[in-house]
């Protein structure tokens, strides 16, 4: 066995990341690895990366023990990691993010412009950038050709282990043919890849072999040929369906109506209706077009095409107050980044978005801003004392629910949800649940983006299966199971005989 990952245990302080793992993988051969998310593979790579040592466990690469090696020495041993958020430099020429790091040098320490030039020549012909000039900018470039960059600069330093980690994410039909074109020529060069994927039809089209994880520990693996979608699916999810509590939805009244939306590369003719009272979930995997759509609904990403209309009238995305004042909020995913605002306290960040709505005076209404809080402190169980205090003094589940409840002070008609519970604990996903749920009772319509079944159980009315930018299926509540819903996320209906 080429790599041998052997017993691999990680501890994050009394966290169990990793139990028990073990993984292998043959010269010249594509292995699979897959697991929802939380299920650790970005730390089992991290370990075979040298980003991490194990607490327990080998790493073993040609019959060499590498276990506990650092980045650089990980790098030595030839080891790349091509990440899905591209490390490209935008201000760097193609030439010298190539060799960031690790210049070549001449007489007296001078790097070797020449040289480097040279050999970026030789590697961008492998990988089928033959007509990228070494000297271009990297910012000229567009997301494929960034990713096959990270491709090229593993094959410049001889990689023997390259790890791919969602390659295609941003990429067309067109250019994954592509790279699994370069992926099949590494493979005959005895190159071993490691590819990690939400998308099943490509881990079945392009891996010899798979491994799956599920919560940190080792759950099977073999070969591609012995296995289907739906097998595959079950590895992944292995938990029990609960069954599904009934929920009352019977108005007929369509609120919010989106005709064949698309957005550039990112989703396309997406179609639906949403009627009042109703909790409409969107879900998926990585990449499919979901936070774009998402995005686009709000008015923050502009779309290309196709309509949409609020109680029969076509809205006009001329700027994001005109969509908050038509009567639309929305909760926006990545609390830390687009949430919290830092410098702010909880008061402020309370009232941030009427404010933003409904400015016309110099003046902050504090009584109005203390109603609030006390409000979220009763509805969402806020846990805070002073309302003048850092909004990052409280809990990220706190931090949250001031962010739900900002938005829902506004009284809009239409909620979008961006990955309500993101980063927050089991007690807090519950208290918002009950709150998406309260809310759909009083007639409030609400889509809410989530790529967790136990979500889509405790607040989804219907569900939009997204794959690849596109609605791949739709399903009524009763409808609702997690095979189902994975086998359908991952594109296993795509493929070629299914």
């Amino acid at each position: 066995m080429f790599l041998e990952m052997k017993n691999i245990t990680k501890c994050f302080d009394a966290t169990k990341a990793l139990d028990d793992v073990s993984f292998s993988c043959e010269k010249g051969e594509i292995c699979g690895l897959l697991g929802e998310n939380g299920a650790g593979k970005s730390t089992l790579m991290n370990i075979l990366g040298g980003v991490f040592s194990p607490t327990e466990g080998k790493v073993i690469i040609a019959g060499e023990d590498i276990t506990g090696s650092d980045e650089r020495k990980a790098s030595g041993a030839g080891i790349r990691f091509v990440h899905q958020e591209l490390n490209i430099i935008n201000d760097l020429r193609v030439y010298e993010n190539l060799f960031l790091g690790e210049e070549l040098v001449r007489g007296f320490g001078f790097t070797d412009k020449k040289a480097m030039r040279e050999k970026t020549r030789q590697v961008l012909e492998k990988v089928n950038l033959g007509d990228v000039d070494p000297d271009l900018y990297a910012r000229e470039l567009d997301t494929s050709h960034k990713q096959l960059l990270e491709i090229a600069r593993a094959l410049l330093f001889d990689a023997r282990i390259i790890i791919l980690d969602e390659p295609t994410t941003a990429l067309s039909e067109e250019e994954i043919k592509n790279l699994f074109g370069i992926m099949r020529n590494l493979k005959a060069d005895g190159v071993s890849m490691i590819y990690i994927s939400h998308k099943m039809a490509e881990l079945f089209e392009i891996c010899d072999t798979y491994t799956v994880l599920r919560d940190g520990k080792f759950i099977a693996s073999g070969q591609m040929q012995d296995v289907d979608e739906k097998q595959i699916t079950t590895m992944l999810t292995g938990r029990t369906v609960k069954k599904i509590e009934e929920k009352e939805n019977h108005s007929k009244e369509v609120i919010f109506r989106a005709e064949n939306i698309s957005c550039g590369k990112y989703f396309r003719n997406v179609s639906f209706e949403l009627r009042k009272g109703e909790v409409l979930v969107f879900t998926g995997l990585q990449g499919d077009g979901r936070g774009e759509l998402a995005e686009a609904l709000f008015g923050i990403r502009k779309m290309t095409g196709g309509k949409t209309f609020l109680e029969g009238r076509e809205m006009k995305y001329t700027s994001i107050k005109t969509v908050m004042r038509s009567g639309i909020g929305m909760i926006p995913r990545n609390r830390k980044e687009r949430g919290i605002i830092k410098d702010l306290n909880i008061l402020d960040n309370l009232s941030v978005a009427g404010y933003a709505r409904d400015k016309g005076g110099f003046f902050v209404d504090r009584k109005k801003q203390i109603r609030s809080f006390e409000e979220c402190k009763t509805k969402l169980n806020l846990k805070a004392g002073n309302p003048k205090d850092a909004i990052t003094s409280l809990s990220g589940g706190n931090q949250q629910k001031v962010v739900i409840k900002r938005w829902i002070s506004l009284k809009s008609r239409v909620y979008i949800f961006d990955n309500p519970t993101q980063g927050v604990d089991v007690g807090a996903k519950f208290e918002i649940y009950k709150l998406i749920n309260e809310l759909a009772k009083e007639g409030i319509s609400i889509i809410v983006f989530t790529s967790e079944y136990p979500e889509i159980q405790q607040v989804g009315d219907r569900l939009i299966i997204m794959y690849d930018g596109e609605v791949n299926r739709v399903m009524k509540r009763e409808e609702f199971d997690e095979n189902q819903i994975m086998y359908y996320a991952t594109g296993g209906d795509r493929r070629k005989g299914s």
